[in-house]
C-alpha cells in the first residue's frame, strides 16, 4: 500500500499540463488548454485542460479528472499503478513492501490479467534464449529474418515449444490461476477441461499499450515445428484489457519518432515494423494484419496529422484495404500512398535498404490518395462507361468526408483532371454526399443533444425554485440543528429499498435534487454549516455531510441512486479524520465511475441564487450553506417522497401483492408513515 503522505506528494507534484501533453497536443486557450479527446473520435479539439484546477474534461464524451484518472484511463492502469507512473515520472520514491505471488493473484481481475501477461512475456524470452528448441528454432527464425539481438530484446520477442500444455503446466505450477490464462487467451480449455497452450510451436510477438504494458500476444507459425497446422498467424482473443480495434502493434516504440518526424508510416504486419526500425525508420506502426479501425486512426491522429500508408504490390490486399483511407480521410488526416516495388514488402524492402534508401524511395514513388486510388480502379474499370460511372462514384464518396472544404476542392479539380469530367458535376456530387452526412449528423447530434440537455437540466438545475423567498433579510432555515446524533464512524450497509425504478427516472425532479445535494457534499462536506447548541448551552459544530445525513435519517429517506449512496456513505466513514477535504478526496478516489462524477459535479460551478446587501455583494454558496443545504433537503425529499407514494400505489394494484397480507399491511404501513412526511415536507 501507498502511504497518504507519499499520495499527496505525488498529487502536489504532478502537473497536469505535462502529463496530458504526453499524449495528447495541447494548444493554449485562455487559461486553459485544449485538444483533441483521446478518449472517443474527436475532429474538433474538445478536451479541455484546466493548469489552475488540475482537472481535464472532454465536454463532448464527459470524460475527465484529475492527473490521477487521466493515467488510469489513458493506459488502462488501476489506481496505485497510476500513482507509481506519476511517482516514476516526478522522481518520487515510493517506500511500500513487496507483494507476495499470493497478494498479486488476489489484486483486481484487470491487474491479475496483466500480471500474467507479463509472466508469460518472460516465460517466451526465457525460452528463446535459453531453451534448446527455442535457440535452434525460434532464433534461427528471428536471424534469417536479419533482426539483430538487440532488436529481439527490445521487441520482446519469444518462442513457445511445439509441446501442447508446457507453457500451461509451468505457469499453474507457479501458482497462477486458470481462470486468468483462460480470459487472456494464452490458454484455452478443452472439452475434458484439459489447459491447452494457445501458441504453442510458434514465435511470440508481445503487443503493447501506449506506456508499454502487455495487452496481448501474436504467435507466428513455424512449418519445420508445426506440421499440419494451417494458420499462419494466431493472435490473442479480446479480452478485457485487450482489444485489438484499439491497439496499434508497435506504437509503444514509435510515438515519440511520430512526433519528432510528425508523420506515421502505416504497415501491416509485426515482422514491417521490426525491420523497419532496425533500418532506423522507427515511426512506424502496423495494424496486425486486421482493417484499420477508428480507433487505431485516433491514436495516430493524437501524435500526427500525417500518415503515409505502405503497401506491398498485392492489388487483392490494397482493395481491400481502400475502406481504411476513407476513415483517414474522415478524420481530417493528410494521407500518402506508397506502392513498394513487386515481390517486396516493407519487411523485405527494408532488410535491403537502409533509411536514407528507404526514406529516399517514399518521398520520390508515394501520391495522393486520388491519383493512387484512380489509377488503381481505372485498370478494372477500362472503357466500361458503367464501371467508370462506379469509380466516379467511388472518389466522389472519398472527397465528400474531407472535413476541410480548400483541401476538397484540390481534390475535385485533381479528380476531373484526371477521369476527364468536369468539375461542376463532381461538385454537385459531392455536395449531395455531403448534405446526406450533414442530415445524418444533424440527427445523431439531436439525440446527443437530447441527452445533453437533461443531463444539464438535472445538474444545473436552480433548487428552490417551487418554493420563493422573501426579499429582505435571509431567513434561518427551519428546525436547524433539530434531532441531531453525531454522525458515527461509518454507515450501516445500504439496504435501502425503493419502489421507484433505478432505471429511466433521472429526469424526475427528486433526482436533480439528489445530484445538487451530492454536490454540496462533495464542494463543502467537511464544512461547518451552522451549530448545535445543547441543554447546558454547548455548542457542537455540525458540518454539510453530517447535516444531510441525519436529515435523511430523521424520515427513514436515502438518496436513491446506489452511487450517491456510496459516496455519502464514504463521506461520513472518513468526515472524523484528520484533514480530511471532501473534494481532495474523492477527486483522488480509487473507483474511476465516482471520480469523474466528483469531476463533473466540482466543474458544474452553479449559483443557486443571489442575494444583494445594501452594498450589492453577492452571497456565496459557501456563505450561506447554513440556509443552502437545508433548502436543498426540503426540496429533496418532498420530491422523492411523492413519487415514492405514486410508485408504492402502484405496487399495491399488483394481484400477487394483493394476495400477500404480510407485504400487502407491510405497504401500507410505509405508504401512511410517507403520506405523513409528505405532509410536513407540504408544510415546510
Amino acid at each position: 500500500m501507498i502511504d497518504q503522505a507519499t499520495i499527496d506528494r505525488i498529487l502536489d507534484a504532478s502537473q497536469i499540463i505535462d502529463v496530458v501533453s504526453d499524449f495528447v497536443t495541447l494548444r493554449k486557450r485562455g487559461v486553459n488548454y485544449v485538444g483533441l479527446c483521446p478518449f472517443h473520435s474527436d475532429k474538433t479539439p474538445s478536451f479541455y485542460v484546466s493548469p489552475a484546477k488540475g482537472l481535464c474534461k472532454c465536454f463532448a464524451c464527459g470524460k475527465g479528472g484529475n492527473v490521477v484518472h487521466f493515467i488510469m484511463e489513458h493506459e488502462q492502469m488501476s489506481y496505485p499503478e497510476a500513482l507509481k507512473y506519476l511517482a516514476k515520472k516526478y522522481n518520487i520514491e515510493i517506500k511500500e513492501r513487496e507483494l507476495s505471488d499470493e497478494e498479486k493473484l488476489v489484486q483486481s481481475e484487470r491487474e491479475s490479467l496483466f500480471i500474467v501477461n507479463n509472466y508469460a512475456r518472460d516465460y517466451f524470452q526465457d525460452i528463446l534464449k535459453n531453451h534448446v528448441d527455442g535457440r535452434s528454432i525460434g532464433m534461427a527464425y528471428f536471424r534469417n529474418r536479419g533482426f539483430r539481438d538487440d532488436i529481439i530484446e527490445k521487441f520482446q520477442l519469444g518462442y513457445c515449444t511445439d509441446s501442447h500444455d508446457a507453457f500451461a503446466q509451468e505457469a499453474l505450477q507457479k501458482g497462477y490461476k486458470k481462470e486468468y490464462l483462460v480470459k487472456t487467451g494464452l490458454c484455452y480449455e478443452t472439452d475434458d477441461h484439459r489447459l491447452r497452450d494457445r501458441f504453442w510451436g510458434r514465435v511470440i510477438f508481445p503487443v503493447h499499450t501506449l506506456s508499454g504494458k502487455v495487452v496481448a500476444f501474436g504467435g507466428r507459425v513455424l512449418a519445420n515445428a508445426t506440421k499440419g497446422v494451417k494458420v499462419k498467424y494466431v493472435n490473442s482473443p479480446e479480452s478485457e484489457i485487450y482489444h485489438k480495434s484499439n491497439e496499434l502493434y508497435g506504437i509503444y516504440f514509435a510515438k515519440q519518432a511520430i512526433v519528432k518526424q510528425d508523420r506515421c508510416f502505416l504497415v501491416e504486419g509485426y515482422t514491417d515494423v521490426i525491420s523497419m526500425h532496425q533500418s532506423g525508420i522507427e515511426n512506424v506502426v502496423a495494424s496486425s494484419g486486421t482493417a484499420l479501425t477508428p480507433g487505431q486512426i485516433r491514436m495516430i491522429h493524437r501524435f500526427t496529422n500525417n500518415i503515409t500508408v505502405l503497401y506491398d504490390g498485392d492489388v487483392a490486399g490494397i482493395k481491400a484495404s481502400l475502406r481504411g483511407i476513407d476513415m483517414l480521410l474522415e478524420e481530417g488526416m493528410n494521407i500518402k500512398v506508397c506502392l513498394l516495388p513487386d515481390g517486396d514488402d516493407p519487411d523485405s524492402f527494408a532488410r535491403k535498404h537502409n533509411s536514407i534508401e528507404f526514406q529516399a524511395f517514399i518521398k520520390e514513388h508515394e501520391s495522393d490518395f486520388i491519383r493512387f486510388k484512380t489509377n488503381l480502379l481505372l485498370e478494372d474499370a477500362g472503357k466500361d462507361p458503367i464501371k467508370r460511372a462506379e469509380l466516379i462514384g467511388n472518389l466522389v464518396q472519398s472527397i465528400s468526408v474531407i472535413p476541410e472544404a480548400i483541401i476538397r476542392d484540390v481534390y475535385i479539380k485533381e479528380c476531373a483532371q484526371l477521369l476527364h469530367v468536369e468539375d461542376k458535376l463532381l461538385v454537385s456530387e459531392v455536395a449531395k454526399r455531403r448534405e446526406a452526412q450533414a442530415e445524418k449528423r444533424v440527427e445523431q447530434t439531436e439525440r446527443e443533444r437530447r441527452i445533453n440537455e437533461r443531463a444539464a437540466n438535472m445538474s444545473q438545475a436552480v433548487p428552490g425554485e417551487n418554493i420563493p423567498m422573501p426579499d429582505g433579510d435571509i431567513p434561518m432555515p427551519p428546525e436547524v440543528g433539530a434531532g441531531y446524533s453525531k454522525v458515527p464512524s461509518t454507515l450501516q450497509e445500504d439496504s435501502y429499498t425503493s419502489f421507484i425504478p433505478q432505471e429511466g427516472k433521472e429526469g424526475q425532479e427528486f433526482y436533480k435534487f439528489e445530484r445538487l445535494i451530492l454536490q454540496a457534499v462533495v464542494r463543502y462536506g467537511e464544512k461547518i454549516m451552522c451549530n448545535l447548541t445543547d441543554e447546558e448551552g454547548n455548542e457542537t459544530p455540525v458540518t454539510v455531510i453530517e447535516y444531510i445525513i441525519n436529515d435523511l435519517k430523521e424520515d427513514d429517506l436515502a438518496f436513491h441512486n446506489p452511487l450517491h449512496r456510496q459516496i455519502l456513505s464514504e463521506a461520513a466513514t472518513h468526515i472524523h479524520d484528520s484533514g480530511f477535504v471532501a473534494e481532495r478526496y474523492f477527486l483522488a478516489h480509487s473507483d474511476p465511475t465516482i471520480s469523474r462524477l466528483s469531476v463533473d459535479l466540482i466543474n458544474v460551478r452553479y449559483q443557486l441564487s443571489k442575494y444583494h446587501s445594501k452594498s450589492q455583494k453577492i452571497v456565496t454558496d459557501e456563505e450561506r450553506l447554513y440556509e443552502l443545504v437545508p433548502m436543498l433537503m426540503i426540496n429533496f425529499k418532498y420530491a422523492i417522497v411523492t413519487e415514492e407514494l405514486k410508485h408504492m400505489l402502484y405496487a399495491l394494484q399488483d394481484p400477487s401483492l394483493a394476495n400477500d397480507n404480510e407485504k400487502c399491511n407491510s405497504l401500507m404501513q410505509r405508504y401512511n408513515e410517507l403520506r405523513g412526511v409528505q405532509s410536513i415536507m407540504a408544510k415546510r
